[in-house]
Order: C-alpha cells, then structure tokens, then sequence
C-alpha cells in the first residue's frame, strides 16, 4: 500500500484513542474528533506524518472505512492535507485556530520563500566540526555499557579532559586544580542555577554585568536570587561601582558579552581584593575565553585566585549546543555544596555529552578544531571590519570571539535596523535584549560565526546600509 507509514514514523500512533463503540456517536466522528483535539492542544503539530488509513485502521482495530471518512472529514476542515507522492500531513495553521499557538514566528512567515542569513550573536561555527572526526566520537562513546546509576559530579574521564583542556586553552596554571575540582553540568546557566541554590542565602544579592547574559539573570532570580546591575564599559566590568551588600557577582573577564572587552589586568587584582576583603564571590563565565586572535588569552579568574572564584565554561560555543555540556571549576567546599545540592533534588548533568567530548578530545580533535576554528574567525572578523570600515560603519569590541557590536545612536534607530534587517532577510541581534534594566548602550550585536563566509560577505553591505539609515 503506497504510504502505508509503519507506527514508528507516525506521532498519530503514538496517542492514545479511545473509541467506544457502543457509544452514540459513529466511529468515524469520535476518531475525527480526537485526531482535531491532539492538533488543537499540540499533541499533533503543523508538518506531522499521518499513517495511511489502512495503518491507522490496522492500529485502532477498526474498518478502514471509519479512518478514511475521519479522514475526509478533517481535510474537508482544513486540519490535514494530502501532498502527492509524500503522504498526509497535519497543517501548520488550521482554520479557526488560534494564531498564536501554531502560527510559526513572524520571521519564518514573512519570508518563508527564502533563507535568512543568520547574523545573530552567541551561536557557534558548528559546520566547522569534522564530521569524520565528530561520527568517530560518536561511535566510541556509543560503545559504553549503559550506565545502572547517575553520576552526580559527572564522568571521572570528562572532568580530566576539561582540566587538560583549561590548561592547554585557557592558561590555567594547574597549582592545585585536579579533576576533583571539576563538576560537569549542562551550561553555563544551569551551573549558575545550581551554584545559587547550593551556596548562596535565598534572597541574596547578586550583582551581574549590565548589559549582560540575560539567561543567566534569569537562571539567578529562579533560584530566589536578587540581582542588582554592575555597569560596564569597553574594558569589561567597572569594578569600582560594583554595589555593596552582595554575596557574589557574575562576570565575564575574558570577553565580556556582549559589549566585547577584555578586563584588565588591573580591574582583574582590584576584583579579587574586593571579593575578598567583603566576602563575596565571583563567578567566571568563560564562554568563549578560547577564542582570541592578537595576544594569547590571559589566565582564566580561577588561577589567579581559586579561593574566591568559581569558573564556568561549556561547549556550546566552541563547538556546539548538541552535546548539552559544560564545567564548573571551583574550591572543594562549593562543588560538595552542589553536589549535596543535586543529590537532594535527584537531578546531575547528562551523560552523553560527555563521553562524546571525552571521545572528540581523546586523539587531539578537540584542539585541532580549536586551532581551526581561531584561523577562520580571525579571517571573518578582519573580513566584517575592513568593509564596515571601508562603509563608514563604527565597529567595536576585541579581537576575540565570534561578535562585534555596531553602535547605534538610540533605541528607536536600533528597532528600525532589526526590523529593516528581517525585511532583507537578516537575523540581527540588538543590544536592547541584553539588558535586565532600563536600555543604557544601543546597537547590533552581530555575530560572524553561524551564516557561511559568502553569505556573511554579501550581507555586510547591507548591514552597513542598515546602519548609515541610507535606503
């Protein structure tokens, strides 16, 4: 039977229907009725395979004839379509339905007939991963017996791998630091979640970087936590109007997102003595600390002071979001407090990600990618400079990572640019998103790592026509 979809292609035989059949209504109603309530209440979504009528007839041990009439009877309402040679499909956007809750967002529905070139902030250069290298980690971590309990601190072999990896890339000066000091997580905002409800008072103050990371303002005010502003400028934290009465302050030293700068070495001391002398903690985000192209990194936070520092990195940004991992580096008596923490809540960071990153890392494809990845963002953003430049289009933020910033004189004009950007194709990112607060820096946020080098250079043009607000 052509089409005839077997039950594990089809979300339809998956759902549970009931029919009664002594009940009043016939068969063919009742089934019409709960195939248009799975679709209503996202059980069934726009772009769903139906099974052929004579499967789901099969399935549901009743008369092909009762499927078929079910059938007609949603097409006729719009729920479903045939497409030849393809089989039947759930819509995107049945009749009547509420708009909101299936009409796809207004950027894939306005220019649904052409890409988008993704010029966004904080994605990786994920088609820069060696597939043969990337299928090879896959493999091996695959080989591994399934796991009878979970691993609260993560894999013994994952937290060595991120050591090693700390101290090839990012300069961390090994001291005392051992795997012992590591715990996986999941990213950068889980960790912080964890972090706040293992370690700090509920109701404690956290100072974070404004403009700053905003799922981490979110990850903090979830776990009870009050966050209050730390203003920045192009040189990373201001520490001297970091405010008083705090227990920690969350920071990103080595390239402050989103602003871009690097903090000094004198900010980094004067940092350190201020955590110190009140008591309180810095938490390091490192997210993309790897990625510098004029001088090499300078030591992570964490070298320089492991008494008050807790490090954070993750994955997510040097090679990608699949693997769901990252690391917590800090003193003994905070990664016992979160592992306390996760034992009592019965929840730890996922496994699999790490045996792959364990696998990646294991014959030096890790590192190899790394090196790759440096040579091939330093290019885009000296290619994104010279022609924003050669446009007139001021450009800031250091040589490192996958963004810089286009300033932009107020927030009305930054509103116009993203919406004139999707009107031509361009998913930009505005500085606006990245304030908890009332909007104090205005501009894009553009990254240069996710689109492919011909689209990047064939939007920048327009980016800076953009900008200048010239038609």
């Amino acid at each position: 039977m052509p089409h005839d979809v077997p039950a594990a292609s089809s979300p339809l035989l998956e759902l549970a229907i009931d029919l009664h059949r002594d009940g009043d209504l016939p068969l063919a109603v009742q089934l019409a009725d709960a195939l248009r309530h799975a679709a209503t209440i996202g059980q069934l979504r726009g772009g769903d395979r139906l099974p052929s009528t004579r499967a789901l007839a099969r399935h549901l041990a009743v008369s092909r004839t009762v499927t078929a009439a079910a059938y007609e009877q949603l097409h006729a309402e719009g729920w479903i379509v045939g497409r030849r040679g393809s089989g039947t499909f759930v819509t995107t956007s049945p009749p009547g339905a509420r708009s909101d809750a299936v009409a796809p967002p207004v950027l894939e529905r306005k220019h649904a007939e052409r890409p988008m070139v993704q010029l966004f902030a904080g994605v990786p250069w994920a088609d820069g991963i060696d597939r043969a290298a990337w299928r090879r980690a896959w493999r091996a971590a695959a080989d591994t017996a399934p796991d009878l309990r979970p691993q609260r601190a993560g894999l013994l072999s994952y937290r060595e791998a991120v050591v090693e990896h700390l101290l090839r890339h990012r300069g961390l000066v090994v001291g005392g630091w051992t795997a012992e000091n590591v715990l996986a997580t999941g990213g950068t905002s889980t960790a912080l979640g964890e972090l706040a409800a293992a370690v700090l008072p509920r109701g404690a103050k956290v100072a974070v970087e404004e403009p700053g990371y905003q799922r981490a303002v979110g990850a903090l005010k979830a776990a009870g936590v009050e966050v209050v502003p730390a203003p920045v400028d192009h040189s990373g934290l201001v520490v001297d109007d970091i405010p008083g009465g705090i227990a920690a302050v969350y920071c990103s030293p080595a390239h402050q997102f989103p602003i871009g700068g690097r903090l000094p070495a004198e900010r980094r001391i004067a940092l350190i003595e201020r955590a110190r002398d009140e008591g309180w903690l810095i938490v390091e985000d490192d997210y993309d600390g790897e990625l510098r192209y004029d001088v090499a990194p300078l030591p992570v936070l964490a070298s320089m002071a492991p008494d008050v520092v807790v490090h954070l990195g993750t994955t997510s940004k040097i090679l990608t979001p699949t693997l769901g991992v990252g690391w917590m580096l800090a003193a003994e008596r905070i990664t016992t407090a979160v592992q306390r923490h996760r034992e009592r809540i019965g929840q730890g960071p996922a496994l699999a990600g790490q045996r792959v990153l364990v696998e990646f890392a294991r014959h030096g494809d890790l590192g190899r990618h790394l090196r790759r990845l440096r040579r091939e963002l330093s290019q885009r953003r000296a290619l994104v400079v010279e022609t924003l430049a050669a446009e007139g289009v001021e450009v800031f933020g250091d040589r490192a990572g996958a963004h810089v910033v286009l300033p932009l004189p107020d927030a009305d004009a930054e509103r116009r640019v993203l919406d004139d950007g999707a009107e031509e194709g361009l998913v930009l990112d505005g500085l606006r998103r990245h304030h908890d607060g009332p909007q104090r820096w205005c501009g894009l946020v553009l990254g240069y790592a996710a689109c492919s080098r011909d689209e990047l250079r064939s939007a920048l043009p327009m980016v800076a026509r953009l900008c200048r607000g010239t038609p």
